[in-house]
């Protein structure tokens, strides 16, 4: 048990170093460039925010792809600025080209802040239902077979309903839903069936239970 307290305490002593002095890099850099005052502050936290924010949408296992650009734009801020204040770069002379990425950096992180914070990932309710869909359409229309006429005339057997999962029921109800406030008419069952991508008999199921 010490022996991995030990482990995680120097853990968090070099996380702790190393955001120090990533945090004074990059305050060095926006200074330089003419970031003065609060302002030349605020720039490392944007950046470590925007890490944060990758971070966190890494570890929901959805939209990795945003994730990962967003993730390396801003390590590479960080890390830029401390190579920069490693003695290759002129502070009293910071070229224009740096003045500019400095002063576009606000909104670029911005940019990548609310993308990432604020775009819905896939539940695994959606994820279902898409599935849930894709299976139907690759099982085949089931052809009912036709009762043997008895030599008295009868009525024909009813056909049992189709059961129709609860999920997709959900799922219909959104696209009929959807359907109405773009056209301003119900979905009829034909349209129900092209949306979903379903068996006819399971569409009619379906709009008899919207």
């Amino acid at each position: 048990m010490r022996a991995h307290m030990a482990r995680v305490d120097a853990v968090l002593v070099q996380a702790l170093i190393a955001a120090a002095l990533s945090f004074a890099h990059i305050h060095d850099i926006a200074m330089a460039a003419g970031q003065d005052g609060w302002k030349a502050w605020a720039y490392p936290i944007s950046v470590d925010l925007l890490l944060v924010a990758a971070w966190r949408r890494l570890r929901t296992g959805t939209a990795k792809a945003a994730a990962w650009c967003w993730f390396v734009i801003a390590l590479t801020a960080s890390l830029g600025a401390n190579v920069a204040t490693a003695g290759l770069l002129d502070m009293t002379d910071v070229p224009t080209w740096l003045r500019i990425l400095v002063a576009g950096w606000p909104a670029v992180a911005f940019l990548g802040g609310t993308l990432l914070a604020h775009t819905a990932p896939k539940t695994p309710s959606d994820e279902n239902s898409t599935d849930l869909i894709e299976d139907q359409e690759d099982e085949p229309e089931a052809t009912p077979e036709t009762p043997a006429q008895p030599a008295v005339i009868e009525p024909a057997p009813t056909t049992p309903p189709v059961p129709v999962p609860t999920a997709l029921v959900d799922h219909a109800r959104k696209v009929a839903a959807e359907h109405h406030t773009r056209t301003g008419a119900p979905i009829d069952t034909p349209t129900l069936r092209a949306r979903l991508g379903i068996p006819a008999p399971l569409a009619e199921a379906i709009a008899a239970q919207l």
